[in-house]
């Protein structure tokens, strides 16, 4: 699927050609950044791309590693950032996967320049890549530095929707049990404190600042009157450290949260070092904080899975599980389930390649080949007997939503350890 388009990749490729401007102590400078960043260009082509077995377009030589150092390092004749626009990478005229890992790779930590401007750099390319409906975000880190991949970028991520509300109705039905002892809050309270700045605002003409801290308690009416538990009772009020020690767990999560979208990595990384040392069975990753029941779902889905209309789907699924809304989740996970049945069509049939799918998880082993062949008959008799699709009005009714969430937690489990085998990718 190709999204991004002629206008964005031009942008990007005049950014590293030409530089772009920031704004550094007040006053406006323009900064660079090699696309390569500390590597030479050949070196850093090698680790996406086989240049040995890639044409020359110069006929004097055998492959596209000898004919591009001879352009390069020889001669340079090449002009700036001509990989772009050279046709064997395919990143003006290919698929957006390609260009994805291509910009992907210009951010790993054994790539760029630490020393040099690649955030400002990275800050910028995320902000074009979002109009066309990607983003780049951390996956992973490799000696406490950060690795970057891609996914699919949906608006609605912009809306703040706290972690008490997605929850609600679990919370309500006491099925999310969560206790934050006060030293642990005392602590998140602590790291809050250095996190919260001020901010310029302006309102119709008028102009103010106001504290992160403010603007999620402004921000948090929309759904609840923030309170804290005193005398006895429930109070409202205003005060971060008074919210943070003596309010619902649930609600604390709601701050943590809010702080996380309005900041930098660091505070992620040390909201989760917190947790860690706590004990506690949750993560935050990207402005949400994950459970163990939502954690390995969201790692698959967005950090392995490279066919768009896939990653849809489960996207799809996910976010309506957030939103409790599990008849809809279930129907487009088994959506997921039947598209990844044609994982190696057109080359083979549903039948044929699901098999190849089972021999290839199975290690060729008889009986996990015996028993994942077991488990995807069974899902597909689940399918075909039971109203997991709205539409079929024939089959099995499903009435409860306990029944739903069974069948999306089972199919999931399986999915998801599917998708380590085909879509794993390997980091360096």
């Amino acid at each position: 699927m190709n999204r991004i388009s002629e206008i964005t990749k031009r942008d990007i490729q005049k950014m590293f050609k030409n530089g772009m401007e920031i704004v550094e102590l007040w006053d406006p400078k323009k900064v660079t950044y090699p696309y390569h960043g500390e590597l030479d260009e050949i070196d850093f082509l090698k680790r996406i791309y086989n240049l040995e077995d890639m044409i020359s377009e110069d006929p004097r030589y055998s492959n596209a590693e000898e004919d591009i150092w001879q352009h390069t390092k020889n001669n340079d004749d090449y002009t700036d950032c001509w990989v772009f626009e050279d046709d064997r990478f395919q990143l003006m005229n290919g698929d957006d996967r390609n260009y994805l890992k291509f910009i992907c790779e210009i951010f790993h930590p054994a790539v760029r320049y630490e020393g040099g401007y690649w955030k400002e750099f990275l800050n910028e390319i995320n902000k074009l890549l979002k109009y066309d409906g990607y983003e780049l975000y951390v996956i992973d880190q490799i000696s406490n530095r950060d690795i970057y991949d891609w996914k699919l970028y949906k608006q609605e991520n912009e809306i703040f929707i706290p972690f008490s509300e997605r929850y609600k109705k679990t919370i309500k039905q006491k099925q999310l049990p969560l206790k934050i002892q006060k030293e642990v809050r005392r602590k998140i309270h602590h790291l809050l404190l250095q996190y919260d700045y001020s901010e310029r605002k302006s309102v119709e003409g008028y102009q103010y600042n106001e504290l992160l801290s403010e603007s999620f308690f402004n921000e948090i009416r929309k759904f609840y009157i923030p309170k804290c538990f005193k005398e006895n009772n429930y109070v409202e009020t205003n005060s971060l450290e008074d919210f943070v020690l003596s309010t619902s767990p649930h609600c604390v999560i709601d701050v943590v949260e809010f702080f996380d979208r309005n900041n930098n990595d660091s505070f992620m990384k040390e909201i989760n070092l917190i947790f860690e040392l706590n004990d506690f069975s949750l993560k935050l990753n990207n402005g949400k904080i994950e459970t163990k029941l939502e954690g390995p779902f969201v790692k698959t889905s967005y950090n392995l899975i490279d066919e768009v209309g896939l990653q849809e789907l489960l996207e799809e699924a996910h976010r309506y599980y957030e939103k409790e809304n599990f008849r809809i989740a279930t129907e487009k996970l088994w959506d997921a389930f039947e598209r990844l049945k044609t994982y190696y069509s057109p080359q083979l049939d549903k039948k044929k390649s699901a098999n190849k799918i089972i021999s290839e998880i199975s290690g060729e082993k008889e009986h996990f080949i015996e028993m994942f062949k077991k488990e995807f008959n069974d899902l597909t008799v689940i399918g075909n007997n039971f109203r997991i699709r709205h539409h079929e009005t024939t089959k099995v009714d499903i009435s409860d939503d306990r029944h739903y969430e069974y069948f999306y937690k089972r199919c999931l489990s399986l999915l998801t350890t599917v998708f380590q085998y085909l879509y794993n990718k390997k980091i360096i």
